[in-house]
């Protein structure tokens, strides 16, 4: 009997094809054995998982993740090339910990120090870049946290260029997750190197110590870190089809532990959430009246593109709300806020974003002001 009901539903389901398929519910996020953890999405920026993600902590050598920021800066702005040579001091050959091998003395271009930096993660290629750039490791330090401000990174402190045990020295989980977003928006092409498996100086092969570069082929990034106080680290990214999520591990017990929890978070990421583009930056979303303007109609969007980051298989259900503010009254400024998109999910809001004037609107004729004047008043 039971077999025969179920037969017969399937049937009207197929002949009636108005039975809509079952969202299915999004679980909690894995609990991670780290002190604390991070997963957000890139474009969107929603936190799909997190863990004591506000704690100051030591980075380690994800350290090296600003040190590079800077190293980029430095070379778009045209104050150094890639074959500018850096003369090795003392003090970068002696560094302890992971090395490139660098000799004291040596002249090596700023190219393979940039690769022993990010690909090995030498503290001795990371110094020498450090003093080559600012004089001494001290002054790149404070050049470091001149960064973290302006990108809001508001919980870090630097005292040095590689991530060498210091109780001053110390960063949070989303402020890791800030710079990486960073260094893979604005460096686009520099970023590449940060998939690259292993390199080759002095006849000597380094290799990667990101280990989910092996392991996952959506994975094409970005550093690690270990200190016995700071106990094993990764930020890591990975990209599949439109969808790009980072993930920040920290204070974990081992290699493989920083690796299994990093791979975790970012399969359940894939797994339960899809990421869309809703609105590209620039784009007329709505029309406005200008009052006492040249123009009685502006364009209103957004100044940067619009994702979403949601359950899968619940884009069906967003709905956008746009409220323009009544009265906007020449003259107009490009790129003024003027009002708020809202996303909403199943009639709750998950995200909102100004509204902007999207061209200027200079004041009309002592004509158009009067007649305006008097429209205003009679409405």
């Amino acid at each position: 009997m039971i077999k025969m009901l179920t037969r017969f539903l399937l049937i009207c389901i197929f002949i009636s094809g108005t039975v809509e398929a079952v969202i299915a519910p999004v679980p909690s996020p894995p609990k991670q054995p780290a002190k604390s953890y991070l997963l957000i999405d890139f474009n969107s920026g929603r936190v799909l998982a997190e863990k004591n993600i506000d704690k100051q902590i030591e980075p380690a050598s994800i350290t090296k993740l600003m040190t590079a920021y800077v190293v980029y800066k430095e070379l778009d702005a045209g104050r150094l090339s890639m074959d500018e040579k850096v003369t090795v001091s003392e003090k970068a050959w002696r560094m302890k910990g992971s090395k490139m091998f660098i000799e004291v003395g040596k002249q090596v271009s700023v190219e393979d120090l940039l690769k022993g930096l990010v690909i090995q993660s030498g503290n001795d290629a990371t110094v020498a870049l450090a003093e080559h750039i600012a004089g001494s490791e001290s002054t790149f330090a404070d050049y470091m946290n001149q960064y973290a401000k302006a990108l809001g990174m508001n919980d870090t402190n630097f005292v040095n260029s590689t991530g060498w045990p210091n109780r001053n020295h110390k960063t949070t989980a989303r402020d890791i997750a800030t710079l990486g977003k960073a260094v893979i928006k604005e460096f686009p092409e520099r970023y590449k190197l940060y998939a690259e498996k292993q390199f080759e100086f002095n006849g000597i092969p380094q290799y990667n110590r990101n280990k989910l570069l092996w392991r996952d082929k959506s994975v094409d990034g970005m550093k690690t870190g270990h200190t016995e106080s700071a106990g094993y680290c990764l930020i890591s990214s990975a990209k599949r089809d439109d969808m790009r999520l980072i993930a920040v591990v920290l204070g974990t017990r081992s290699e493989k532990a920083r690796a299994d929890v990093s791979q975790s978070l970012l399969s359940y990421g894939f797994r339960f959430y899809e990421s869309s583009k809703l609105y590209a930056a620039g784009e007329g979303l709505n029309q406005a009246r200008v009052w006492k303007g040249e123009n009685e109609q502006l364009n209103l969007g957004l100044q940067e593109d619009l994702h979403v980051t949601i359950p899968r298989g619940q884009y069906k259900h967003l709905d956008a709300v746009m409220d323009v503010n009544k009265d906007i009254v020449a003259p107009v400024e490009k790129g003024q806020q003027l009002g708020t998109v809202k996303v909403m999910l199943d009639g709750e809001e998950i995200i909102s974003r100004p509204l902007v004037a999207l061209q200027s609107v200079d004041e009309g004729s002592l004509w158009q002001r009067t007649k305006d004047q008097i429209i205003q008043l009679f409405r």
